[in-house]
This record gives structure tokens, C-alpha cells and sequence, in this order.
């Protein structure tokens, strides 16, 4: 089986960065980008099992950017990330935050794991 394929989008650099190289190391190939625009990009050129969203991007809502991945990659999973406390406290009139897994930082790195293998439906 090969391996999982992530794309992380994150404006905190070192955050995205050391969470993929984190992932890798446990057998999840995982890109990572800091914005909407790169992530699109990235969607065009490969495809991918889960992506991992910060719900506050610069210019776009993580939501917002999810149902515009939807239209490039249509069966990948969503994973949400935020800092900004309980999920339900950063959506105000949004519901979306209830149809996907959303994630508190600093994200664990064994919760997050465990998360992408539950919405893929995969084992270790």
C-alpha cells in the first residue's frame, strides 16, 4: 500500500513545516503550503488523500478554501487547525466547523495521526 499523501496549508511557516517533517517521519508524505492560492496550485499537480487546513488564512477562510479544493479533488478529506480556541468559538454563524474534525494548536502530532487514518479509513 503506498503511502498517504497530505497537503497542509498553514500561514505559520515553522508550524507547517515541522508538523510535515513530523508526519514524515511517520510514514505520511506530506507537502504543506502557507497559502490558498498554493494550495490550489499544488491540487492541480498531484493528488492527495487529506488535506489539513487552517481555519484563518490570510484573504480566505479555511472553509472557504475547502469548498473551492472540493471542486479540484472532489473525494479528499478535510482536516481543520486552529488557533484560536474551541471550535465552536471561531466560527460565529459558520456550522461548518461541526462537519468536519477540527483541531486545537498546538496540534499533537499522535491526535493528528490517528485522525487521518480514521477519515481515510486506514490502520497503522
Amino acid at each position: 500500500m503506498k503511502p498517504m499523501q497530505v497537503l497542509m496549508v498553514d500561514d505559520e511557516e515553522e508550524l507547517v513545516v515541522t508538523l510535515a517533517e513530523r508526519l514524515e517521519l511517520r510514514g505520511i508524505n506530506a507537502d504543506w503550503v502557507t497559502t490558498a492560492e498554493a494550495a490550489c496550485e499544488k491540487l492541480k499537480e498531484r493528488k492527495y488523500d487529506v488535506a489539513i487546513l487552517d481555519v484563518k488564512l490570510p484573504r480566505i477562510s479555511g472553509f472557504d478554501l475547502q469548498r473551492k479544493m472540493v471542486q479540484l479533488a472532489p473525494e479528499m478529506n478535510f482536516i481543520f487547525m486552529t488557533g484560536h480556541g474551541a471550535p465552536g468559538g471561531f466560527t460565529g454563524k459558520n456550522t461548518d466547523a461541526d462537519l468536519y474534525d477540527c483541531l486545537i494548536k498546538p496540534v499533537d502530532i499522535d491526535v493528528l495521526v490517528a485522525k487521518i487514518r480514521e477519515i481515510t479509513g486506514r490502520s497503522k
